[in-house]
């Protein structure tokens, strides 16, 4: 099962939508809380869903349910939480939530999951 990621700043439009369809994304998933900003140019959702479609045969789902609480990802941001403590709650947030039971496996294969920032902010083994 293939899986990527992206976010969309600092990427023109030409950078992102080459990388979608170069990886041959099936879906992508918007884990965005706010995902009509007016920052965001090319990336707002109606947009964004007409342009994968139309340039990469890509889906588009909105799927905040993967998406950390605004308070968690404030204090995160604001260095006011550890990565290790941030990543604890996010997991017992997904625990919460039962996303194996509302993300469906077929949505994650060959699927990207988009959020705003412009590199993980996180490597697992870094």
């Amino acid at each position: 099962m293939d899986i990527f990621t992206i976010g969309f700043t600092k990427k023109n439009a030409e950078t992102f939508f080459n990388f979608i369809k170069a990886s041959n994304v099936s879906t992508l998933l918007d884990v965005r809380l706010n995902n009509v900003s007016q920052l965001a140019g090319f990336a707002k959702r109606d947009d964004l869903k007409f342009f994968l479609k139309e340039l990469c045969g890509t889906e588009y789902i909105h799927t905040p349910e993967l998406a950390p609480t605004k308070d968690m990802l404030s204090l995160y941001k604001k260095g006011e939480m550890p990565w290790e403590k941030y990543e604890d709650k996010f997991l017992n947030l997904m625990s919460q939530r039962q996303i194996e039971k509302t993300v469906k496996p077929t949505l994650l294969d060959h699927g990207c999951l988009l959020c705003s920032e412009h590199e993980p902010t996180y490597a697992i083994g870094a």
